[in-house]
């Protein structure tokens, strides 16, 4: 799909989801969640594409495992995955990409804690942005658009006027859902099925339609 999908129009700011977004963590994650799920007697195969793009305290509520405290086993899996950074890395082109934004023109919007946010940001050579929403900021997670709506605002713009950049299905839900214009990240995940999101721009990485893209802003 080629950016004539939104031809003439100009953005205020741009918002993007961390996580397979901005830098890939999968590996890292991954080995992490494996890790909890198999003392769980959880079926890893199945479980562990659930994970992506959520706060995990929402992962591990929606399971309703017997005796599991999810606000203690969400801290616990916090912890073990600020411990692992290995391999954590930039999608391909994204920290120039990001320093070439005015630095009141973007945010990062993740369902990660934010000591973690901040520790894959640093891992990932990735700059700090101004405005950095994260687990702890909202009372609901995506696919809530609540996230994106409080980043936008922060930024003093509108969503509607906000270009969105998500990978992952509950992320792109979010990102839909808050009237935003969406910009699907391929790079580590290449099957969305929300609705709309087929609609909308799909990019490997930062070095396709890059410089492009940064012309969209106002």
């Amino acid at each position: 799909m080629t950016l004539d999908l939104f031809p003439d129009k100009g953005f205020a700011a741009m918002l993007f989801d961390m996580d397979g977004t901005i830098l890939n963590s999968i590996a890292a994650a991954e080995k992490v969640w494996a890790s909890w799920a198999r003392a769980h007697g959880i079926d890893i195969k199945t479980f562990l594409p659930t994970i992506h793009g959520r706060r995990a305290i929402d992962t591990i509520a929606s399971l309703n495992l017997p005796g599991v405290d999810a606000a203690t086993e969400a801290a616990y899996i916090t912890q073990a995955e600020i411990a692992e950074v290995e391999g954590i890395e930039e999608i391909p082109g994204a920290t120039a990409f990001l320093n070439k934004i005015p630095p009141s023109k973007w945010a990062v919007v993740t369902s990660a804690p934010r000591q973690l946010a901040l520790t894959r940001l640093k891992a990932a050579g990735l700059p700090i942005p101004q405005v950095l929403i994260t687990a702890e900021d909202v009372e609901q997670g995506k696919p809530n658009p609540d996230c994106y709506l409080l980043a936008a605002k922060r930024l003093g713009v509108s969503c509607a006027d906000c270009l969105i950049f998500e990978d992952a299905e509950i992320g792109i839900a979010a990102a839909l859902a808050c009237g935003g214009t969406l910009v699907v990240v391929t790079a580590t995940h290449t099957t969305h099925s929300p609705a709309g999101a087929a609609q909308q721009l799909a990019v490997k990485d930062y070095l396709q339609h890059g410089e492009r893209l940064l012309s969209q802003l106002k």
